[in-house]
């Protein structure tokens, strides 16, 4: 039997070395325990968010449950002898180095891990700091601030023989500003204090709808049944959610959302994905929906029954990122503008006319993914309202899909933390320092 087809095995025993019933593991993991007993007897394949999902909450990588401790770190030393110059000349003898010196092998690969890690942190963090709106909001109005009570104090200063109920009032303006501009640094610190310790955290609506999203793998089986709940109580009970905009967003993807099961009911359409090779234009065609609802509707299988990850990215008309389900290798930049090659952009460009393209991310993994990209009117106001477009892009890595032979795209992330130094389509340049 192949290493692979013991995941579930993989999973049931590290299950029962943390002492966790199948019921809490299924709970956390937002399956059902009669889901995940299959999943546990090797009766359903597992792969994409649910697999990292499961193994998060065993404290495993996701290659561990898959191939196992000894082909995880073979790939993780073979990844960081990639990122080296003149590193693919030991390539070749990294079994050999991991067979004889295990010790060694596991503590390089838990630098090259951390590194990673790191370099990820600080992508995000930079991005942060480049287009934040609160950030920038926040330190115009703290220099504003100081602006004032350095005025307030010269004229105080300079001026002898000032009225003392002109007086009065510029001591009264030095308290405000004062008070005001405590208030405002306090509030500036808790924030970058706040996303130092968790880089992820939300600061818009639309960046806590998808945490709440990612938390379940972006599918939401209480839409999926026959007598589906409430979105509003739904939207009620999700106590991540901390703001009423991003309430009204859920309320509206989940609207969304339920009309998409309704059409394509999930067992038929994964039965109908793998049959179509998960071609978004034959499944639109076999369901009688359009396109970009056989986009989200792919993006919102379980891992499970997909077999692999599945990504899926959308836009307006001004090209802003309105929605991001983001897949390994294939990262998805949280504030400012994306890579202008991505397809999605290039359908923006020509709506209605589908676009498919392999493209190449900048890294050292070299790795290839499938997309599929659409742009399409939403007509909300009708023929004789304003013209408003919505672009998608589906994401397929090679876990879920033969990736075709032959030249790809290159494309990155955005530019200031894209590798690539002589892209024509370069905006700004890169805060890396070495291009791949």
């Amino acid at each position: 039997m192949p290493r692979s087809a013991l995941t579930g095995t993989r999973i049931r025993e590290r299950r029962t070395v943390l002492g966790l019933r199948q019921a809490d593991l299924a709970r956390r993991a937002g399956i059902s325990p009669s889901y995940l007993n299959l999943i546990e007897h090797n009766r359903r394949r597992i792969g994409g968010r649910l697999l990292v999902e499961l193994a998060r909450h065993l404290g495993v990588e996701a290659s561990v449950l898959t191939e196992g401790a000894g082909a995880a770190l073979i790939e993780t030393l073979r990844e960081a002898a990639a990122m080296q110059e003149g590193g693919e000349a030991e390539i070749e003898r990294i079994e050999e180095f991991a067979g004889r010196f295990p010790g060694w092998a596991a503590l390089l690969a838990a630098r090259h891990r951390r590194v990673r890690e790191l370099e990820r942190t600080v992508e995000m963090l930079t991005d942060r700091m480049t287009h934040d709106p609160f950030l920038s909001a926040s330190l115009h109005e703290v220099i504003s601030t100081v602006t004032a009570i350095r005025s307030t104090a010269a004229i105080l200063a300079e001026t002898e023989d000032i009225d003392p109920d002109w007086q009065r009032r510029f001591h009264r303006n030095l308290s405000d500003d004062s008070r005001r501009l405590a208030e405002g640094a306090q509030s500036l610190v808790a924030y970058l204090d706040e996303g130092a310790e968790d880089p992820g955290t939300q600061s818009s609506p639309q960046e806590e709808v998808e945490a709440f999203l990612k938390a379940r793998d972006y599918h939401l089986p209480e839409l999926e049944a026959a007598l589906p709940a409430d979105p509003a109580d739904l939207v009620a009970a999700a106590g991540e959610l901390t703001s009423a905009p991003a309430r009204e967003l859920l309320l509206g993807f989940m609207a969304r959302y339920r009309r998409d099961a309704e059409r394509m009911p999930l067992e038929p359409f994964a039965e109908a994905a793998r049959a179509e090779g998960f071609d978004p234009g034959r499944l639109a065609a076999r369901f009688g929906v359009d396109p970009a609802a056989a986009f989200r509707r792919l993006a919102a299988l379980p891992g499970g029954l997909v077999g692999g990850p599945v990504g899926l990215v959308i836009c307006d008309g001004s090209g802003t990122l309105t929605f991001r389900k983001p897949v390994e290798g294939f990262a998805l930049p949280r504030f400012g503008a994306a890579c202008p090659l991505w397809p999605l952009y290039q359908a923006l460009a020509r709506p209605m006319a589908p676009l498919r393209a392999v493209v190449e991310p900048g890294g050292p993994m070299r790795l290839r993914f499938l997309t599929y990209a659409l742009c399409q009117p939403a007509l909300a106001g009708g023929f004789d309202g304003p013209q408003v477009l919505e672009a998608a892009m589906l994401i397929l890595p090679a876990d879920t899909i033969a990736i075709p032979e032959g030249q790809a795209q290159p494309i990155g992330t955005s530019c200031r933390i894209c590798p690539r130094r002589d892209c024509v389509a370069r905006r700004e340049p890169s805060i890396l320092a070495d291009g791949f």
